[in-house]
């Protein structure tokens, strides 16, 4: 185990051996590192928390901290951060509370650019990019492959459905779905995130479909319910996998989506 000497380790953290931590960090009670993972310098990690496989994770970061929600009086919640994943400079990440499932969620393989924020309760997936100084607010669910412009901000309990984009200094409220892009503050619906979902090699007949459902929605100026009707027809003629994506991203959405 590769620890610098002016770091502080609980007793009770849970450190493979193969972990490397720098100078001046401290890791707390009931703090679990798997294999492969890095931690540079001057970082913070409260438990209980689990960081997987093969992480890096920058100088100043603030990870499984306590929530500033002001309903949080001090309960056993946790934080599970998945693998390969990089938190630069000063990425703060909080535990849940129990007024939710106590737990903050973070999977694999994303991409917190310096300063970001992850608050209480939040559920982030797998391949997400958050730019410099984007931020998530408490109960935000974040899809998978999302990319967060810098400065961007999320409004608590909103959801971003897989491969989302927002531009910089995007001003989220509502939920959006799945493929959408999104730009300006307050935010507004720019069209489908058609970069990102052919860099990932998504058919070119699934694109032609999802463009299809899109203006279904955002273009022909019907009511939500028979845009619905008319995608679940489309679905059942193509059975395409990504359009039911995106029409599961709009049904379940709580707090109404983006139109």
């Amino acid at each position: 185990m590769n620890i610098h000497s002016s770091s502080i380790i609980s007793s009770k953290a849970d450190i493979d051996s193969s972990v490397e931590i720098g100078p001046f960090c401290i890791i707390g009670d009931h703090v679990q590192i798997d294999e492969g993972t890095k931690i540079l310098s001057h970082a913070v990690i409260k438990g209980p928390t689990r960081i997987g496989k093969n992480n890096i994770i920058y100088q100043f970061s603030s990870i499984g901290e306590d929530t500033p929600d002001k309903k949080y009086k001090g309960e056993e919640t946790r934080l599970v951060v998945g693998d390969n994943s990089i938190f630069r400079e000063g990425v703060t990440i909080h535990r849940g509370t129990i007024q939710d499932k106590g737990i903050t969620e973070i999977g694999s393989k994303n991409l917190m650019m310096a300063y970001t924020h992850v608050a209480h309760d939040c559920f982030v997936g797998n391949s997400n990019i958050f730019a410099n100084y984007a931020a998530i607010a408490g109960h935000v669910r974040i899809g998978n492959n999302v990319v967060l412009g810098g400065y961007s901000a999320v409004h608590q309990f909103c959801t971003l459905g897989d491969y989302c984009f927002a531009g910089m200094n995007t001003s989220i409220t509502m939920d959006i779905p799945a493929y959408t892009k999104v730009a300006s503050n307050p935010a507004r619906v720019i069209g489908l995130n058609t970069t990102g979902m052919t860099r990932d090699g998504i058919p070119e007949e699934s694109l032609k479909i999802i463009k299809k459902a899109h203006r279904l929605i955002y273009r022909k100026g019907l009511k939500l319910d028979n845009a619905l009707e008319e995608l679940e027809k489309m679905h059942s003629n193509k059975n395409d996998g990504h359009l039911k994506i995106y029409i599961n991203s709009i049904k379940e959405s709580k707090r109404g989506i983006l139109r």
